[in-house]
């Protein structure tokens, strides 16, 4: 009877690692944000490529998403690839006719690698379009043995069910849930600083 139990929680178990390729394991922090805002997305890496270390991150930065600007990381290199825009946007005045495409974090060195024990984020921050709707961010996890292409989005909607390797969505919601969030705040809290 022992035999058997454990010979079926050995199949469970092998049945479960297989189908874990199929739940994405670089997430965003913060999944949505109005339309218009200033965002800081975070990319949280929380395993390697089948047991091996992360050494490198390549985040496609989405349509719409103007400005982005990475935060270092201690340890890793970092790349900005700049690409000339299809339709310029203005900001502060000025007229912007190339931004920021690709940013990439490589490790400097095998000890700097992100272990697939640990998890560890990577971050940058930018401005969302105005209007609302999905922005898919594609992030390529290269690993000291293979990589992973977290960039896989649905022909239709925003539901990544059934994708190998989901790109990360980011719900960009209606200036009006902003305002609307506003609204229901309290004005001042209890002691709080007035202007």
């Amino acid at each position: 009877m022992k035999f058997l139990f454990a010979t079926k929680l050995i199949a469970a178990s092998a049945i479960f690692m297989l189908a874990v390729p199929a739940f994405s394991h670089i997430l965003l922090e913060t999944k949505t944000a109005p339309a218009g805002s200033s965002y800081k997305a975070v990319f949280q890496v929380g395993h390697g490529c089948q047991g091996s270390a992360t050494t490198g991150i390549t985040v496609r930065i989405p349509a719409g998403f103007q400005g982005a600007k990475p935060y270092p990381k201690a340890g890793w290199t970092l790349v900005v690839k700049q690409e000339k825009l299809a339709k310029p946007y203005d900001s502060h005045g000025k007229p912007v006719t190339e931004d920021v495409s690709v940013v990439s974090w490589t490790a400097a060195s095998k000890e700097a690698a992100l272990q697939d024990a640990f998890s560890g984020d990577f971050m940058l921050r930018g401005k969302l379009p105005e209007t609302a709707g999905p922005l898919w961010f594609k992030v390529l996890q290269t690993c000291e043995s293979g990589s992973l292409d977290w960039s896989d989005v649905p022909a239709a909607g925003a539901s990544s069910k059934g994708l190998k390797f989901p790109a990360l969505l980011l719900e960009v919601t209606g200036p009006e849930t902003a305002a609307a969030a506003a609204d229901s705040a309290p004005a001042h809290a209890p002691g709080a600083h007035q202007h």
